[in-house]
C-alpha cells in the first residue's frame, strides 16, 4: 500500500449528499475477480451518458460535460470534496479501490458512513472530516479559483489552504500509523514475519505429524 505523509494536489468538489457505494462504482462492476481496472468506471452513472458494463472501452464513451470529474479544469484531481455521508449503501471494497484508482489519495467530507470509512483506510486513501462550515468554505472557494489546491499534512493532521489557514483534523493513531507507513493489513502481519516463522517451526517440533503428506 502506498505510504501516505504529505499530499499536495487539485482538489474536485462532488457536491452532493450521501453518495452511496452503487454510485462509486455500480454493481455490474462487482463481477471481476481482480483487484485492478476500476478506475475508469468512477462515478459510472455520473461521468458517462450510456450504461456501462464490463469490458466496454470507455475511450469511445459519450461523456456527461456536466459531470463536475469531465470538466478540464478538474482533470487530475487527487483530493476529493464532498458532502457528508459520503460512501453510504452496500458495504463494498471496491469503492475505495476505484477511487484510489482513478487517482485519489483523500477525500474531505463532514461525515461518511462506517464501513467505507474503514475500508479507506485499508486501502491507503485518507478519509478526512471536516465541520460542514469548513467544508462549505471550501466548496465555495474551489469553486471560485481554477487550480484549487490542499495541501494534507497527515504527521501534523492539518488541511493547509491556499491562503494559508491550516484545518486540524482528528484521525486514529493505529490508522495514522498504518497509512505513514503503508502498511495494510498483510504488510502489518509481514511485519511479524519472523515471530510467524519460529512459531511454525516450534509447532512442528512438538507435533511432526502436521507435516504428514498423504500416500498417493
Amino acid at each position: 500500500m502506498q505510504a501516505f505523509t504529505t499530499h499536495k494536489g487539485l482538489v474536485a468538489p462532488l457536491d452532493r449528499e450521501n453518495v452511496d457505494t452503487d454510485l462509486i462504482i455500480p454493481k455490474q462492476f462487482l463481477k471481476s475477480i481482480k483487484r485492478t481496472g476500476f478506475g475508469p468506471n468512477l462515478f459510472d452513472e455520473l461521468r458517462y451518458l450510456d450504461h456501462g458494463e464490463p469490458g466496454m472501452d470507455n475511450s469511445t464513451r459519450p461523456l456527461n460535460p456536466d459531470f463536475v470529474l469531465n470538466q478540464e479544469r478538474y482533470q487530475g484531481a487527487s483530493i476529493l470534496l464532498a458532502r457528508k455521508n459520503f460512501g453510504c449503501g452496500s458495504s463494498r471494497e471496491h469503492a475505495p479501490w476505484a477511487l484510489t484508482q482513478y487517482g485519489f489519495r483523500a477525500i474531505i467530507a463532514p461525515s461518511y458512513a462506517d464501513i467505507f470509512f474503514n475500508n479507506s483506510f485499508k486501502n491507503g486513501l485518507l478519509p478526512i472530516i471536516l465541520p460542514e462550515s469548513q467544508v462549505a468554505r471550501l466548496f465555495d472557494d474551489v469553486k471560485a479559483f481554477p487550480g484549487y489546491q490542499l495541501l494534507i499534512d497527515l504527521e501534523r493532521q492539518v488541511v493547509v489552504t491556499q491562503d494559508n489557514r491550516e484545518l486540524p483534523f482528528e484521525v486514529d493513531p493505529f490508522r495514522k500509523h498504518c497509512l505513514l507507513n503503508g502498511f495494510d493489513d498483510i504488510g502489518l502481519t509481514l511485519q511479524k514475519s519472523d515471530l510467524i516463522r519460529a512459531f511454525e517451526a516450534e509447532r512442528l517440533a512438538r507435533h511432526p505429524w502436521l507435516e504428514s503428506r498423504p500416500v498417493a
